[in-house]
């Protein structure tokens, strides 16, 4: 090695650059290091802070719709003031296997609860009592009837029922009213269809919730009836429709309900000896307004229900029947009476009748009574 090597080792030797260049870097990864906890400190801050109550406040009433995400009613409760920050919010549930198992309802919940609690609240389904409104619809109504009593209760606009009482709609998911036939000659779509009871839904309620509320309500009394039901109907050669159209027939002709099945059993007695049934109460819904009492020159009155001049069931029912007429209409009694004429001694009972010269009889004895 010559000399000017060596002079060059030497001072590469005693050069200040090595150690300066490493202090330089360790500046460097320690100022990267403080920037990193500055930051993850400031990061686990903004999301402690966001975590925390709201500012107390007055009580809000939160509305969670039926199936309504988790991510929803966090955005539901930030929109409300009950927490401070949805986004937040949404990766604390995630991140503790929340939300899943949030119920829908009415909540009355205080900005200003810890997170859990509302958490709590929301998975035990521990929501207020809605508002609400109730009414009851008599057996034997019709839907013009039920339209009247809703709108003098000030619960429906009268004609927008009527008008959707009128579509030929399914009404969700209501089997019923499916076997509703494509007919012109229905005086009301829906009559027979909407049960008769006393109802308690929710306050603010619209028209066509009503009405689904009420046919639906008919497919789970239909539910009720016996086992095999719906095989006799097959044997009788009757669908739903008919059924219920003679359930009407009796729910306006019989009061005291141990006649329902007797006075279904003329009702059949008739059909199939091809009579017209000639049922009074068919000539007062033909007519605009029901009279209380029937003129020979009402029973003329043209119409497909008026069964003094069309044989068989008219178009469909008459009023709105009970359970008690329904299953008369299913299991009616098996009689050998065509007749009956009402008791005028205040029973509201009949008196029945084989042949016609009998039924005149039974007339005279009614008309004996009244006097």
């Amino acid at each position: 090695m010559d000399h000017s090597s060596q002079q060059l080792e030497q001072r590469d030797q005693h050069s200040p650059s090595g150690p300066k260049r490493s202090r330089i870097t360790l500046w460097v990864i320690l100022s990267l290091l403080g920037i990193m906890i500055a930051g993850a400190g400031g990061a686990f801050l903004y999301v402690w802070s966001s975590l925390q109550p709201a500012s107390s406040g007055d009580v809000q009433r939160v509305e969670i719709p039926r199936g309504t995400s988790a991510n929803k009613v966090a955005d539901l409760l930030e929109e409300q003031g009950i927490i401070k920050n949805a986004f937040i919010f949404k990766y604390y549930l995630r991140f503790n296997n929340q939300g899943a198992h949030f119920q829908a309802g009415l909540y009355e919940l205080n900005p200003g609860m810890d997170k859990d609690a509302i958490i709590a609240k929301l998975n035990a389904g521990d929501t207020v009592a809605a508002e609400t409104i109730r009414f009851t619809i008599p057996e034997g109504f019709t839907v013009l009837q039920i339209a009247d009593k809703l709108a003098a209760d000030k619960l429906i606009d009268k004609q927008k029922f009527l008008e959707l009482a009128a579509t030929k709609k399914t009404w969700g998911g209501a089997e019923a009213v499916l076997s509703i036939p494509d007919i012109d000659t229905l005086h009301q779509r829906l009559e027979g269809y909407m049960f008769p009871e006393t109802y308690e839904m929710k306050k603010g309620s619209t028209e066509e919730d009503i009405i689904k509320r009420m046919v639906t309500q008919l497919d789970l009394k239909l539910a009720s009836l016996p086992e095999g039901w719906q095989d006799v109907l097959e044997e009788k050669g009757l669908t739903v429709h008919e059924v219920l159209t003679i359930a009407s027939l009796v729910e306006r002709e019989v009061v005291v309900d141990a006649e329902r099945a007797l006075v279904a059993g003329v009702i059949y007695n008739r059909i199939n000896d091809g009579m017209p049934l000639q049922i009074d109460a068919t000539v007062q819904y033909s007519l605009d307004k029901p009279k209380e009492r029937l003129y020979e020159k009402d029973l003329l009155i043209d119409s497909p229900y008026n069964t003094y001049k069309v044989s068989g069931l008219p178009p469909g029912p008459i009023a709105n029947p009970s359970i008690d007429s329904i299953i008369a209409a299913i299991y009616p009694e098996e009689t050998e009476y065509f007749f009956y004429v009402t008791k005028k001694d205040g029973s509201q009972t009949h008196l029945f009748a084989k042949t016609y010269k009998e039924h005149l009889k039974n007339i005279d004895k009614s008309n004996a009574a009244a006097g």
